[in-house]
């Protein structure tokens, strides 16, 4: 099994699979693409900024990953913005918070094996192996 063969299988236990796990894979990688809201270095930086700098190097880094909770994850990006992401995909802002609780940790922690951020490019291209893995499951 390959690296990312692991990877799909645990967040397809964990979001049930379907559309709407096609939906939150989508969202996640969105934010992590230079096409983002910075890549990985700009969630990193709002992670920073709202206290919760600690829990996001902790899935870039080589430990255990600390949790997060989807109020932690809807403080950190924003009521406003859950409701856009929410409205754009037809789900629940709770169901885009937990979502993102539960795929942000362990894609990050995927594309980031040595605890270090790989350049926007590089990562990139690794989101793009990711995504296709995760959504062709």
């Amino acid at each position: 099994m390959g690296f990312f063969d692991g990877l799909a299988k645990g967040i397809g236990q964990m979001l049930g699979g379907g559309e709407q796990q096609n939906s939150i894979i989508e969202l996640a990688t969105g934010l992590l693409s230079g096409s983002g809201s910075g890549g990985l270095s700009g969630l990193a930086d709002l992670f920073k900024s709202n206290g919760l700098g600690d829990v996001i190097s902790s899935w870039i880094g080589t430990g255990q990953n600390q949790p997060i909770s989807a109020e932690q994850i809807q403080a950190v990006m924003g009521n406003e913005k859950i409701q856009q992401f929410a409205e754009k995909l037809g789900l629940s802002n709770e169901d885009i918070s937990s979502g993102l609780a539960t795929v942000l940790p362990r894609i990050i922690d995927a594309l980031t094996p040595d605890g270090n951020v790989p350049d926007q490019g590089a990562l990139d291209q690794q989101l793009a192996a990711l995504k296709d893995k995760l959504m062709n499951r």
